[in-house]
């Protein structure tokens, strides 16, 4: 997703992350773990030092609400945050210190993971039956278990064409079998609570049945081996009947949710706070991921990220709800050796350098793989590690695909002294390429945040090899949907080079969520992530056998192969992995980052007794 966190769409996800590209030369092939950075003091900031006590309020206080209270629509990391506290999916991640153990998918309201050996899958890959633990329970009056039927609805109300519909159809569409065709009718239906309850209760999705009360049967178009991880998507979370009196993520709906989890939404008041309470109806026995220590979650919301830092300082409030902690406060709390302090890596490669390479200008010169590998040399990736806060938040990154995510091995194509640039190789292949006396592009960058400033050093680089570079600056409103993703702008050059971001919906096994979203040409067109219009029949079938493998070990070696092809053709300029630095009060016990929502995991954590 782009800049705000995850991501299938950058238009979809206009509060989103994004990221790189090239070359051959100077690779290692050596497998790296998925960590990526080194978390600072990961298992000293968990602080789970002697027994879970219960009780107590748990503080939270933050800039600004969610982006949507329904599990339909819901896509900001914030939002993954509180729904892990009020919603189930059939899997989930768990809370976990280990990155192999947090990124990979296990049963949540499901009783196992389906295997061929199990059942759960069909001999051909196509038919998934997933059967629900007992036990699980809506905090309804009175409460009733969540049934097969539930999640079904879950998927029902997905395509709903209402402005407040903004999830990512995208992972179903095309994947399981019918909604399609189901998405396509409900297109056509008009936005009123009536007309959705009734296509809803009179329509269904082929491949998405209940075939009794706990047990959901999925039928999918072709074989993905990632299924179970869009199944762990919040998007694919059960829903209860009730959900159909109110249009999907009406202010209505916002105040009379329903929860299957630990904690029910007691109080909210939009834009100024929540106030979690337990709910009476969730049980321990039936939920193998998540706790109910405290007894109520207070948010807050309204300072940023320095008025929110100074708070938990103080220990007037306990955790960060959507900031983190501001990067100059960083250097001297880690000098201190503030065991309050957590650096955890994010797997995510942001921001990176993409080229338009339909661009008529300087005589359609990124269309020339050997300009691209140019700029690839010229590149000074520690400068704009800077930006970001340094070193101790940002490692450089040398290919498309960065740790965490399917597909990683490290190698580095474009080799430097330290990844400081080369200006010297970067003159010799534009040389090469018949540039020999520089050139001019355009950079379209964003004003707002650090975005100048990365402008800026790309700029300083490329003059130090010949290329002038034009800034051309746009509101950060404008400039995923005027520019990086509308064809018809980037065909008249209305930009050459620029510097999105982006993080994936989910890190481990996600060709679907990384790779396949901002590599494969076959879905050019109005709104796509490809933004350099890069089309290669080599990756393309790569991300196919990938998002077909049965084994991550498979689409480990296709990913890995589309990277290095992707890198060959110089298709973007990684810049850096960066990490999320977080901070608790002193209160906290058993702080556990979660590396999907980049923030700690709310049902894990316990308070000192005099919390």
């Amino acid at each position: 997703m782009v800049a705000r966190r995850r991501g299938l769409s950058a238009l979809a996800a206009a509060t989103a992350i994004v990221l790189v590209a090239a070359g051959c030369g100077g690779q290692t092939g050596k497998k790296t773990p998925q960590q990526g950075s080194s978390a600072f003091n990961q298992q000293a900031n968990v602080n789970a030092v002697g027994k879970p006590t219960s009780g107590g309020t748990l503080r939270m206080v933050g800039n600004a609400d969610v982006d949507h209270l329904d599990s339909a629509a819901g896509y900001y990391t914030v939002t993954s945050t509180l729904m892990r506290a009020f919603t189930r999916q059939l899997f989930a991640y768990p809370a976990s210190t280990d990155p192999e153990k947090a990124t990979t998918v296990v049963a949540d309201a499901a009783t196992e993971l389906p295997t061929k050996v199990n059942g759960g899958i069909s001999a051909d890959g196509r038919t998934y039956a997933i059967h629900l633990r007992s036990g699980v329970m809506w905090n309804t009056a009175p409460p009733r278990p969540v049934t097969a039927q539930d999640f079904v609805l879950g998927f029902k109300r997905l395509c709903n064409p209402t402005q407040n519909s903004v999830g990512a159809p995208g992972y179903y569409k095309g994947v399981i079998l019918g909604m399609d065709t189901y998405c396509d009718a409900f297109a056509k239906v008009a936005p009123t609570v009536d007309a959705f309850k009734q296509f809803i209760t009179s329509n269904e999705i082929s491949g998405v049945q209940a075939t009794d009360q706990s047990t959901v049967r999925f039928t999918l178009v072709n074989p993905a081996g990632d299924f179970v991880n869009i199944l762990a998507l919040t998007f694919s979370s059960a829903v209860p009947v009730e959900y159909l009196q109110y249009l999907p993520d009406s202010a209505e709906l916002r105040q009379h949710t329903i929860s299957d989890g630990p904690y029910q939404i007691a109080r909210y008041v939009p834009s100024q706070s929540y106030q979690l309470d337990r709910n009476p109806a969730w049980k321990s026995d039936a939920d193998p991921l998540r706790h109910q220590y405290v007894d109520h979650i207070q948010v807050t919301m309204g300072p940023d990220e320095n008025g929110v830092q100074q708070q938990i300082a103080a220990d007037t409030q306990d955790l960060q709800w959507d900031t983190t902690v501001p990067t100059a406060n960083v250097p001297s709390l880690k000098a201190s050796g503030d065991a309050r302090l957590g650096i955890y890596p994010n797997y995510s490669t942001n921001p990176f350098l993409v080229f338009n390479m339909q661009s008529p200008n300087a005589g359609g010169a990124l269309k020339n793989v050997k300009v691209r590998q140019a700029i690839e040399y010229a590149i000074d990736k520690v400068a704009i590690g800077q930006v970001y806060g340094g070193p101790s938040l940002n490692t450089p990154l040398n290919q498309a695909v960065p740790p965490g995510n399917v597909g990683y091995v490290q190698f580095d194509p474009y080799p430097s002294q330290g990844n400081r640039g080369d200006a010297a190789r970067c003159r010799s292949l534009l040389q090469e390429a018949g540039f020999a006396n520089g050139l001019t592009i355009k950079d379209i960058y964003r004003t707002s945040g650090k975005h100048p400033a990365v402008y800026q050093s790309v700029q300083a680089d490329l003059a130090k090899c010949g290329i002038t570079v034009q800034g051309i600056p746009s509101a950060a409103s404008d400039y995923y949907g005027k520019y990086l993703s509308d064809p018809t702008a980037a065909k008249a050059g209305a930009w050459d080079i620029s510097e999105p971001g982006w993080v994936p919906d989910w890190f481990g096994n996600n060709a679907r969520a990384n790779i396949e979203p901002l590599f494969d040409g076959r879905q050019y067109g109005p709104g796509s992530t490809d933004w350099s219009a890069y089309n290669n029949d080599k990756v393309n079938s790569d991300i196919d056998k990938a998002l077909a493998a049965t084994s991550v070990s498979d689409a480990n070696k296709y990913i890995h192969d589309a990277d290095l092809q992707i890198m060959a053709d110089a298709v973007i300029v990684p810049f850096q992995t960066q990490s999320t630095p977080l901070y608790r009060s002193t209160r906290v016990h058993n702080a556990i980052e979660v590396p999907f929502t980049s923030a700690y995991d709310i049902t894990q954590i316990w308070l000192n007794p005099t919390g």
